[in-house]
Parts: C-alpha cells; structure tokens; sequence
C-alpha cells in the first residue's frame, strides 16, 4: 500500500518526463524537416470545448515524407474540468462524514499525436487520427470538514477528428476542428485508497447506505469524471515557420 505522499509526487516526474520526451521529439523532426528544402512546419495556439474548458498548443510537420500527402502533429492541451459528485467523492476515498462546505475542481494535461489526412471537402480539410494520453486530477475540499484531497488517473486513448485551414495571409492560418478522443479506463486514486477496473483495489471503503459493502470500481469511476468519451471543439491559429 502506497500512502497518497509517496504516489502523488509521482504525477508531476510523470509529467516532466513526457514533456521532456515531446521536446526530443520535435527536436528530432525539425532536424528532418531543415534537411529537406520542401517540408514547412508551423506552431498554433487552439481554445474550445475538450470536456470542458480547453487550451492546446501544437507543432505541425507539413508532408512529413516526401511524395506523401501526409502531416504529423504533436499537441499538449491543459483543461479545466468539472472533476466529479464530491460527496460520492469522499464517500468512496476518505469516509461517510457529511460535515463541511462542498468545493471541487479539475483538470487534465494531455499529450495527443496526430497525422493529419487532406481530403476534398473544403480548400484545405483534414482528417485526423492518432494515440492519446491524459494525466487527470481532482481536488475536493470540504470547508468547515477538514478534508482536503485528490483523486488522480493517467489514460492511454486513441482520437479521430476533422477540421479545416483557412489561409488569412502567407504565415498566418485559422484553424477549425473537431473530434471524439476515447480513453482507456485506469485505477483511480484517492488519499490512502485506489480502485482498479480489475477491482484490485486497495484500502476501499465501505458503503452505509448499502449494508456496508465494499465499494467498487465501477463507483469511483461513475463518482470521478476521468476522461472517457471526449468530444471537442476547438477554433486556434497556426503559424508558419
């Protein structure tokens, strides 16, 4: 059993280490990208809906292999989320007190590739399609109740999507899609406790309203909005270098 002290830290390495491994790997694509005299890259900034309020920040490799329609795309999006019910929350992390003023919130950093597909729709469309991963946190506080803790996850998911660029002058373009990303279901983890979708879980709580059996996976992950279905839309800029 690992105390939340010991696996929370752990979330921020996580982190750093995959930011670390996207920056390797735009490193590693522009060094292809100046050794072929046609390929253009672009950066871009994207706002919108992603299950919630969202800003992603991209890097684009315009046919990345010669004589191949084909883009790639590296993102990193953060969103602000609605992190699930609080009291299920701590009912099923830390104990059925009922004491204190309710406060929550969310958020999720996600890391996406994409290639990029034009098709003939408008004069610049495209499909998208490619893996996902999402580190999810929700934080739930009960003023007056002396209970402050989190609840975190991290998913692999896949995405698919479409949007269009519309060219505003030689460097500059606006950018609309949209899309559907499905994630993975993952163990949930709370304070001293953890529910996985094996329900090998450790330290779960009991259910009083339902003569005290012990909670489940499939609890925590209808209490705790992780990622799982996502739809987005999102309007941004790109541009090129």
């Amino acid at each position: 059993m690992l105390p939340s002290l010991l696996i929370n830290p752990l979330i921020p390495l996580l982190i750093m280490r995959k930011i670390i491994f996207s920056i390797s790997l735009i490193f590693t694509i522009l060094s292809s990208v100046f050794a072929q005299e046609n390929s253009k890259f672009a950066v871009g900034l994207k706002t919108g809906y992603n299950n919630g309020f969202g800003i992603q920040t991209n890097f684009t490799v315009y046919d990345l292999v010669q004589d191949t329609p084909f883009h790639l795309r590296l993102a990193i999006g953060y969103t602000d989320l609605n992190p699930g019910i609080s009291a299920d929350a701590r009912r099923i992390f830390i104990n059925n007190a009922t004491n204190g003023t309710p406060e929550k919130k969310g958020q999720t950093l996600d890391y996406r590739m994409d290639f990029l597909i034009p098709f003939n729709f408008l004069n610049d469309s495209f499909l998208e399609v490619g893996p996902r991963f999402s580190n999810f946190k929700g934080n739930f506080k009960y003023i007056g109740g002396n209970e402050d803790f989190d609840i975190v996850s991290n998913q692999w998911g896949f995405g698919v999507g479409a949007g269009n660029f519309f060219k505003i002058n030689k460097r500059l373009e606006l950018e609309i899609s949209a899309g559907f990303d499905y994630f993975l279901a993952t163990t949930l983890t709370g304070h001293d406790t953890s529910y996985s979708p094996d329900n090998e879980n450790i330290n779960p709580r009991d259910d009083n309203q339902n003569d005290n059996v012990e909670f489940t996976f499939d609890d925590a992950d209808k209490a705790i909005n992780q990622p799982k279905y996502t739809p987005h839309f999102m309007v941004g800029i790109n541009y090129k270098l």
